[in-house]
């Protein structure tokens, strides 16, 4: 069915930008770095040269996505979107006006295999298209123009099971800083104790020397309320003056805390400050939000004590149009939507995202489950003419993984260990699919059920490995963060338990294998369970709903998204409760009648089947007569159905087996309403859809009536309607938008 909207994002000023003005570096004055660069889609040694000529390069502001600009063919990947990669170049003249002894380049992503030079000097590389990384320029800055190059190898375009975008296409940041300053990420915070009465707050603080100093160096904590009254504070003398890092912790006792919860999701906000002989010479602010966790392989998750259920999706970093460049407020409208229909986790799939989602979780009150990567040291298949069809790519991640994996993991904690909203820390993705790339002898079993590529095959890598590797993370990840558990989302969960893998995590994910929960549960009884991801039917809610020992689940996914595409013209995967212009989709109204602590009622129709869709458009447009099913998905006990204001279908109970209320009723043209009732027959909610005349009219409507600031976004909906305002769902008229920007316009 075609849709009956567009989606635009119109952002004024900064076009295509990226999250709040706000690094997360903890040390130093940061200073968004984006405006006057330069940008070339071709590749020469030449280009690294500061005397090199790029006057004739494209002008552009970061962040910036350069597949998503490209043109789409039929021969290019699917896994990609039919979208290509390339090898690129950025360049950047600048000059340094403060005083600053030290000044450094912070890049919240490059995808990827990125070279960063400073007037010819190589800064470093960092091939992982997903990990935040720094540099100090300070040895290679010069008086006068100095010119920053950045070499961007994607010509492995083929290198993902999604769209990755290519490019610079995360914020970027210049750090200005002391000589003695707080560490990259050196900031850390986490609760020791909290109850009703009291919090204990740990802090610990990283300075970083860069030369030996004899002043007196103190490091001081103070948390401060929502409201900004100071609620506790403490300083510590740092106690050594070596060149190099020092550790210093100091506990800040909290009276009364408030808690970080979903429902209220209070953010304290810790002002740690760095001093020499009395005088502040550094400091940053960080958000703490006091909530307990507490796993149980019988009663699952407890969030601040309260056993729950978690209803998460899984999302990935595009928004279609716009690319891997996703602007702070369209990503808060998805996670808004999201929310609004029950989600109350979100995992990061399968890698780390921008730092402006982290924020806004926080803020919404959104659980979090953080994911490294999602393949080790060998390829998976990527497919290059449709979905599961066709001759795999090999192209990935592998070649780099022994040098860069545990760096990537520790530098993925590290950055993003103090958001509240994270409460699991994943190693890894469907690393242990069978035989893509790993096998084992008990896939020649007669009992699996598993989607697997063929039996055991002796010639694949030993699916023992997985074990050794999966040890080998989790330590990085607990070397640094000790409060949440360590996770891995399995995808081969029958060959997992042949190895040690599951041992060597804390908490273990289960891909679609809800069939495996009752055994895996009985067989260990010490093993934690839940979904990591999972498809959006009722039967594997009900396995989550129904069992006390599993606590949540993840469904694939919360929103469309660009790549793992079927056959051309296909663009991505739709499996999302949410589209690409994050309007609820009827599988999300759905998944709202499961979820939602609100009244709920949806109606969608089809021609007469025998079967039941979570997937019913909300149109009313058929030839007279004609039989028409009508589904319903609500939370309430009973509903009933009414077609211009006479019932047309009797009042029904919820249906515990389907959770779907259905009637089979002749069309006729009108409006149809469906009312979900409590016990006693009151309404508790409604959903109303009209029939429809031929497309007559556009009807435009914003979300915002006026745009401040300099990333200021609005969603424009663009409908087709008819001569009396009804939205014809079945329009299929092509419509061309244009942005313009009004001359002389100040405001």
């Amino acid at each position: 069915m075609k849709r009956f909207f567009y989606f635009i994002a119109l952002l004024i000023a900064a076009f295509l930008a990226g999250s709040p003005l706000k690094a997360q570096v903890s040390f130093g004055d940061a200073k968004l770095f984006n405006e006057h660069w330069l940008f070339s889609l071709s590749d020469d040694s030449t280009f690294v040269r500061p005397a090199f000529d790029d006057s004739q390069w494209r002008k552009l502001s970061l962040p910036h996505d350069w597949s998503v600009e490209a043109q789409l063919s039929p021969t290019l990947a699917s896994c990609t979107g039919y979208l290509p990669g390339g090898i690129a170049w950025y360049r950047k003249h600048f000059n340094i006006a403060d005083k600053a002894a030290r000044h450094y380049i912070y890049f919240e992503a490059i995808y990827n295999r990125s070279e960063v030079y400073l007037n010819g000097h190589l800064l470093g590389k960092r091939p992982n298209g997903y990990i935040s990384f720094l540099y100090d320029m300070t040895p290679y800055l010069k008086e006068g123009d100095n010119v920053l190059a950045v070499r961007v190898d994607h010509s492995r375009y083929a290198d993902s099971r999604w769209y990755t975008g290519s490019g610079i296409y995360r914020d970027v940041w210049m750090i200005a800083a002391p000589d003695t300053h707080f560490a990259q990420w050196g900031i850390g915070w986490h609760a020791t104790s909290i109850n009703d009465k009291m919090a204990s707050v740990a802090v610990d603080m990283e300075v970083e020397k860069h030369s030996v100093t004899t002043a007196r160096l103190e490091a001081q904590a103070t948390l401060f309320d929502a409201d900004g009254k100071q609620v506790a504070s403490k300083r510590v003398r740092v106690s050594d003056g070596k060149k190099g890092i020092t550790k210093e912790t100091v506990t800040l006792k909290v009276s009364k805390p408030q808690r970080w919860d979903l429902s209220s999701p209070y953010l304290y906000t810790l002002k740690t400050e760095l001093f020499s002989n009395g005088k502040r010479i550094d400091g940053s602010e960080t958000k703490v939000g006091l909530r307990t966790l507490k796993f149980d392989a019988d009663k699952g998750f407890a969030l601040n004590g309260r056993w729950m259920k978690v209803k998460g999706v899984c999302l990935h970093h595009d928004a279609g149009v716009l690319g891997a460049v996703v602007p702070h407020d369209v990503w808060k409208r998805r996670l808004q939507n999201l929310k609004e229909i029950g989600v109350n986790a979100i995992r990061m799939s399968h890698n780390p995202q921008a730092p402006a989602v982290y924020e806004l979780c926080d803020e919404l009150g959104l659980l979090v489950m953080d994911e490294a990567s999602d393949e080790w040291e060998f390829p998976k298949r990527k497919w290059l003419q449709g979905w599961n069809v066709g001759k795999p790519g090999f192209d990935g991640t592998f070649d780099f993984f022994e040098e860069w994996i545990e760096r990537d993991v520790t530098d993925m904690v590290r950055r993003d260990r103090n958001h509240p909203s994270i409460f699991m820390w994943s190693i890894g993705n469907e690393v242990d699919y069978p035989n893509d790339p790993y096998s084992h002898p008990i896939l020649d079993g007669s009992t699996i059920s598993q989607p697997m590529f063929g039996g055991y095959d002796p010639k694949a890598p030993d699916a023992m490995r997985i074990g050794i590797i999966a040890k080998r993370l989790a330590t990085c990840v607990r070397a640094v963060d000790t409060s949440r558990p360590v996770t891995g989302a399995l995808a081969g969960v029958v060959m997992s338990n042949q190895t040690a893998y599951p041992q060597a995590v804390d908490v273990v994910g289960y891909n679609y294998t809800e069939d495996r929960y009752d055994q895996d549960h009985a067989t260990y009884p010490k093993r934690i369970i839940y979904g990591s991801e999972n498809r959006s039917d009722y039967e594997a809610w009900c396995a989550v709903r129904d069992k006390e020992f599993i606590f949540g689940q993840f469904i694939w996914t919360g929103t469309d998204y660009l790549g793992e595409s079927g056959s051309w013209p296909s663009r991505g995967l739709y499996t999302g409760l949410l589209d690409l212009g994050s309007f609820t989709k009827p599988r999300g109204h759905f998944r709202a009648s499961l979820w939602s602590e609100k009244p709920v009622t949806y109606i969608g129709t089809y021609p007469k089947h025998n079967y039941l869709s979570i997937d019913a458009w909300d149109s009313w447009n058929y030839e007279a007569g004609q039989p028409i099913r009508v589904v319903c998905y609500t939370n309430a006990p009973q509903a009933r159905l009414l077609l211009n204001g006479k019932v047309v279908g009797e009042m029904k109970p919820y249906d515990q087996k389907t959770g779907i209320i259905s009637w089979d009723i002749p069309y006729q043209a009108g409006e149809l309403v469906a009312e979900g009732c409590d016990k006693d027959g009151r309404v508790m909610s409604n959903y109303s859809i009209k029939t429809s005349g031929r497309p007559y009219a556009l009807k435009v409507t914003a979300d915002r009536a006026t745009l401040s600031g300099d990333r200021a976004v609005a969603h424009i909906t663009i409908e087709v309607v008819d001569e009396n305002g009804i939205a014809v769902k079945l329009a299929d008229n092509n419509i061309t938008c244009e942005v313009e920007a009004l001359p002389n316009y100040s405001d």
